[in-house]
């Protein structure tokens, strides 16, 4: 009996006080830019808020955080699994919606529904267009193409700030001229 370790009173996580400094410090730089990489992929500030959260938590129970090289990249790599986990069972949930389709009043038909993708896209390749290079390089690498900000930073020798403000740019102006699209 007294070979068996007992648990800790913290709910089970062995948390080393320099790991939750770093962590803190983590979430107090990154959160946002965090939010903000999620809100791109999910479309939906609620469904980010609760990713990265999750992603948090991971990161705080890792049972030998002193191997991982980066805990930002490995938070960010966390969150991205857990993103592409989130989208999946939202097609599991919409392949095989609980109320029959023929009853569903609110949805356009898919012909409809295509029209109107078609346009949006057509109007956001018009937009990124618009764009000064920098500003849409950095948007197709980060949104497009999935890259993390350090990443285009270096490759744009450009700061992560700036990254983040050309990306930030970039949905903004493509936002806009999608909105300006269903505006009567």
């Amino acid at each position: 009996m007294d070979k068996l370790a007992k648990a800790p009173a913290n709910g089970g996580v062995n948390l080393d006080p320099a790991h939750a400094m770093r962590i803190a410090a983590l979430f107090s730089e990154h959160n946002r830019a965090l939010v903000a990489f999620l809100q791109c992929r999910l479309n939906s500030l609620s469904d980010a808020q609760e990713v990265a959260q999750e992603a948090y938590v991971r990161l705080v129970t890792l049972e030998r955080p002193e191997q991982v090289d980066s805990l930002r990249a490995y938070l960010f790599r966390i969150a991205s699994n857990l993103a592409v986990d989130r989208l999946r069972m939202r097609k599991v949930r919409n392949d095989h919606p609980i109320v029959p389709p023929e009853e569903d009043l609110h949805a356009a038909p898919i012909p409809e529904r295509h029209v109107v993708a078609a346009r949006q896209l057509h109007e956001v390749h018009k937009a990124l267009r618009e764009l000064p290079a920098k500003t849409g390089r950095a948007f197709v690498m980060h949104v497009i193409d999935g890259c993390d900000v350090g990443v285009i930073a270096r490759a744009m020798k450009i700061s992560e700030r700036m990254v983040r403000y050309h990306v930030a740019n970039a949905l903004a102006h493509c936002r806009a001229r999608v909105d300006e699209l269903e505006m009567p």
